[in-house]
């Protein structure tokens, strides 16, 4: 099964806290997401690979560790998944962007692609998959699928929360891709929503309904 990494830092856990409100303006809540995912993305980026360079410092010539952001992509599930992105960039500005167009059926709850753009060359590339949400799992699982045609070197799954359903289903259908989230809520209600959860991240984010 794939491995479950919940992001306990207190500020990450602050800031999810605001979130939840229901009070929280649009505003509010979309400022608090780019500072959370910010948060995250130290945790996630933690084992990325280094190489030594050469630099001048102002006395004198060193090697260094750097990471090569040019290796990373980012992949948003859109269109919640773009608030999160922007938080990740913050922290990795090198990172190439690419873009999953899902939308969930209503009547099947089954993810219906729409839009599907990715870098070039991902054959070399590690990838992260952000969406605010997992919680049925089917937008998840169809956007992994996608991305393994392209055979990345990695792949993992960020999410603000998810549920034990959510969990199941994206172990069950790729045990190879690590979920890093900030909480692991009660459950799913009839509808597909996160329960406590903190609404529909992508309404909430944009001020739509």
């Amino acid at each position: 099964m794939s491995q479950v990494h919940v992001i306990e830092h207190p500020l990450v856990q602050h800031k999810l806290s605001l979130m939840r409100k229901k009070e929280a303006s649009t505003n509010s809540f979309r400022r608090l997401l780019g500072e959370l995912s910010s948060l995250m993305a130290y945790e996630v980026t933690r084992d990325m690979p280094m190489q030594d360079v050469e630099i001048d410092t102002p006395l004198e010539r060193m090697k260094a560790r750097v990471i090569d952001g040019k290796k990373l992509v980012f992949v948003s599930i859109l269109r919640a998944g773009s608030g999160i992105l922007d938080g990740m960039l913050t922290v990795v500005p090198g990172a190439r962007v690419g873009h999953i167009g899902l939308y969930r059926d209503p009547k099947t709850l089954v993810a219906v692609e729409y839009y599907f753009k990715m870098p070039d060359h991902m054959d070399e590339r590690d990838v992260v998959v952000v969406d605010p949400m997992l919680a049925t799992g089917n937008s998840a699982i169809a956007a992994v699928e996608r991305l393994k045609e392209l055979k990345p070197k990695s792949i993992k799954f960020v999410c603000l929360l998810t549920c034990p359903e959510g969990v199941q289903a994206m172990q069950k259908a790729h045990p190879d891709v690590p979920i890093y989230t900030a909480a692991i809520d009660r459950q799913l209600n009839e509808h597909g929503y996160i329960l406590p959860g903190l609404g529909d991240a992508g309404d909430r984010i944009f001020g739509t309904k």
